[in-house]
């Protein structure tokens, strides 16, 4: 046999032609756009790896074993290359690696390593070599991570770790509430039950003790079942995102009653987080107990809570219209999807307006009406500070103002309400902005009570064009500190800063610095504030700043096409301002950072409970003609929300706003997306945290991948954390109900539910049996491709 006959391979069969041709193909595309990275000043590794790939097939055509020799070498470079760039982060290593070597499998067996029997040792002697070549890769490869540029700093961790065990308070403040009245439990939302009957020591026998469906009576568009429940006495209130509030039996789930506030215009199905309760001082008999709940329409209602029927004397007929004053409002375009706050005998709240859409769009008024009547009791118009009633007869609240979307919470003893708010719409482009939107936009704002006048205002961004809107309730707390208890207001923010402030005044307990941020390349007329607020003695949930290395895939080809979005995109870290004409990298995201989830506070040893994402938001800006080419247009009730597009009409300029991720769907930053964290907040230090979440309901294109693996999913909702020493929290996509140990961050139970577990679970004892149960929400969200459902699941130990 001469030697060129002892290099060819046994001839060929389709099969052998097939894997050559496409390692061919995926050799040629990694060509093509590595080339690309490379000329954008990205990594030199896929044009190599295209190059060494393209060479291995048609050497594989040819029957030529050099080609599984080079496919080995490729092999054993992309060890190197991938310790170099993630060290040995398990994720970072799996997709770099996992796909090669599943390619380059066959050559295992068709090829590669197939010796005449009289080759035999020199087969053996290759694998050593090859062994030995597998340690020399390592070792470099850990080498040249170690002297390479430095990791970015985790900002979680910059001020260091908390320990686990933290001093309890000596005078609890949740001593004895066994209900769970309001949509935090309490109305400044700490989300925190003194029940203690669940504990590390029992959960494991934590069953379903009763499921309730909560849909629909009738068709309707598909919704996202984000409802919070409140127990008073013996029953839950809940609604759902077609217009029904429900009454549940709090022991049996059983349904007592159902109202309907459809009046004559079809739900569009926007979620509805929760209903108030409030009790008329000194009345008995009918609607002596209110539920107070509003549509989508939006009006106002006030039912009777033993019967479900509307209050006689509020309103009319027990409903407030609540489009009186607001103008020109198209269908969609304004409604209220969290719970009224109850506070000095009034329902005050605000209301969400389409995002992005145009300028001109609703008011963003704050409104507060007498639980009693229904009669306004005040407006706060940012545009008309100075008129606290409605408008005149051709008059409108201010159009385009910023808003209150979000939960909002409230002080009885001070008769102060806190409200976070959004920014003036359209979000990415404020040109056009007054002084008084950028005063009061993107900010926590106090309100009397009984006036509507400001009191005092904290801005978290200061003329924010990242859509930075604040999505999460006021946590209210009295705060351990050096010089005493204080009275607190923790901010949650989709920045993923936590602004700890004194609620009375509005002024940081925790510092809070103005940093410099990016700046130049905006848009002309546009304009950028040189510094922003940062919570400096807080931990930040905002992730490490991103690098080319960050990106991830699950194939080395839609891994080159994140690397290739990334470098092509402007990125200076947090609060990089947009560029017309260039895709921006927003991160966090427009879902946060933290959402409207917020957190959970345990007050017994002042510990806070964060969920959040790490799901950065590809933002592109273009001019208005080509916005038209494109065909961007404003909702019109078919498109526009919901869909990846910011029309921001009469303006110079559109968007179009999408997660960043990849051809695949996937994420294009390394997992974990979503994450659970303890915060001490005596030292502002991060205590544990935790990936949230199993890959199990999430893979490309949206398919279920199955893999019961912990990564650390997307997801939105709260938790609650119990005096039991327990956190609960649904969030994750992956329909899991979990519990971990609040003092370590061990997950101690999980549970299946028939959907994803995107809502704020509560807890409450009933009163029939003396049982705490512990309920949450299992509907899912259509646009995060979860699991959907319409029902609410309770929790509780054996009877």
């Amino acid at each position: 046999m001469t030697m060129e006959n002892a290099e060819k391979m046994p001839r060929p069969g389709w099969p052998r032609r097939v894997y050559a041709a496409v390692l061919v193909i995926v050799g040629l595309v990694l060509l093509a756009g590595g080339a690309v990275l490379a000329s954008s000043g990205g990594s030199l590794y896929y044009l190599l790896a295209g190059a060494a790939i393209s060479a291995s097939g048609l050497l594989a055509w040819r029957q030529d074993r050099r080609g599984a020799r080079i496919y080995a070498a490729l092999l054993i470079g992309t060890v190197a290359w991938a310790i170099y760039e993630v060290g040995f982060e398990p994720w970072g290593l799996i997709v770099r690696l996992a796909a090669l070597t599943v390619i380059g499998a066959p050559f295992l067996f068709l090829h590669g390593l197939q010796s005449a029997p009289p080759a035999a040792a020199r087969k053996r002697r290759g694998l050593r070599n090859l062994g030995f070549a597998f340690v020399a890769a390592v070792v470099c490869g850990a080498g040249a991570h170690a002297l390479g540029p430095a990791q970015p700093v985790d900002p979680l961790w910059a001020r260091g770790k908390a320990p686990a065990t933290l001093p309890r308070s000596d005078n609890p403040v949740a001593a004895a509430r066994k209900d769970w009245p309001h949509y935090g439990n309490d109305a400044g939302g700490s989300r925190f039950s003194p029940l203690s009957q669940i504990t590390p020591s029992n959960i494991d026998k934590l069953e379903v003790a009763w499921e309730a469906d909560v849909g629909p009576a009738a068709p309707g568009p598909r919704a996202s079942l984000q409802v919070t429940p409140i127990n008073v006495g013996d029953a839950l209130f809940v609604c759902n995102g077609h217009n029904m509030v429900l009454s549940l039996d709090a022991e049996t789930g059983k349904e007592r009653w159902r109202y309907d506030m459809n009046t004559g215009v079809a739900p569009s199905g926007k979620p509805c987080r929760g209903v108030s309760y409030y009790r008329v001082p000194d009345a008995r008999g009918v609607c002596a107990e209110r539920i107070i709940a509003t549509s989508q329409t939006p009006e106002l209602f006030a039912l009777d809570a033993a019967t479900g029927r509307p209050c006689p004397g509020f309103g009319e007929q027990g409903r407030v219209r609540l489009l009186e004053g607001m103008g020109d409002v198209p269908t969609g375009y304004h409604y209220v999807s969290s719970a009224p706050q109850i506070v000095r005998g009034k329902a005050v709240f605000g209301g969400a307006i389409m995002d992005g859409q145009y300028w001109g769009e609703p008011s963003g008024v704050i409104r507060a009406y007498e639980l009693v009547t229904g009669r306004l009791a005040w407006a706060f118009d940012t545009g008309r500070p100075d008129r606290r009633g409605a408008p005149l007869p051709g008059e409108t609240y201010t159009r385009s103002t910023p808003n209150s979307w979000a939960p909002i919470s409230a002080d009885e003893a001070l008769g102060l309400v806190y409200l976070p708010t959004g920014n003036a719409t359209p979000d990415f482009y404020g040109a056009q902005r007054r002084p008084f939107d950028d005063y009061l936009a993107s900010s926590t704002i106090a309100l009397d009570a009984e006036t509507g006048e400001l009191r005092w205002r904290f801005q978290t961004v200061h003329h924010d064009i990242w859509d930075y809107d604040v999505p999460s309730q006021p946590s209210l707390v009295d705060l351990p500190t050096p010089g005493g208890v204080r009275p607190a207001l923790i901010q949650p923010t989709k920045r993923g800063e936590i602004f700890v402030l004194d609620r009375v005044t509005g002024k940081p307990i925790k510092t809070v610095s103005e940093l410099p941020v990016p700046q130049g390349g905006i848009a002309p007329g546009e304009r950028l504030s040189p510094t922003q607020p940062f919570s400096t003695a807080m931990p930040s949930f905002r992730g490490p700043m991103l690098r080319e290395s960050s990106m991830w895939g699950l194939t080395p080809i839609d891994q080159m096409m994140c690397r290739i979005m990334f470098k092509q995109a402007r990125y200076e870290g947090t609060l990089t301002p947009p560029t017309p004409g260039r895709s921006l990298i927003l991160d966090p995201g427009y879902g946060g950072g933290i959402n409207w989830g917020s957190v959970s506070v345990d007050t017994d040893q002042a510990l806070m409970i964060v969920n959040w994402m790490r799901m950065p938001t590809r933002i592109e800006m273009m001019p208005r003609a080509e916005a038209s080419a494109r065909g961007l247009r404003r909702f019109d009730g078919s498109t526009g929300q919901g869909s990846p597009q910011a029309p921001m009409e009469n303006t110079p300029y559109a968007a179009t706003v999408k997660p960043f991720v990849s051809p695949l769907g996937i994420p294009c930053v390394n997992p974990p997306w979503g994450l659970i964290t303890a915060v001490d907040l005596r030292t502002g230090k991060a205590i544990w945290s935790k990936p949230l979440g199993t890959g199990r309901d999430s893979g490309p294109f949206g398919m279920r991948s199955r893999l019961p693996v912990t990564m650390g999913v997307p997801g939105s909702g709260g938790s609650v954390t119990t005096r039991g020493g327990i956190v609960f929290t649904g969030f994750a996509v992956d329909s899991m109900f979990r519990a971990f140990d609040t003092a370590t961050g061990k997950q101690l139970w999980q549970a299946d539910l028939p959907g994803s577990g995107m809502a704020t679970p509560m807890s409450y004892e009933s009163p029939r049996s003396g049982r705490q149960f512990v309920v949450i929400a299992a509907g899912g969200r259509p646009g995060m491709s979860a699991r959907l459902s319409t029902k609410i699941v309770a929790y509780a130990l054996p009877r």
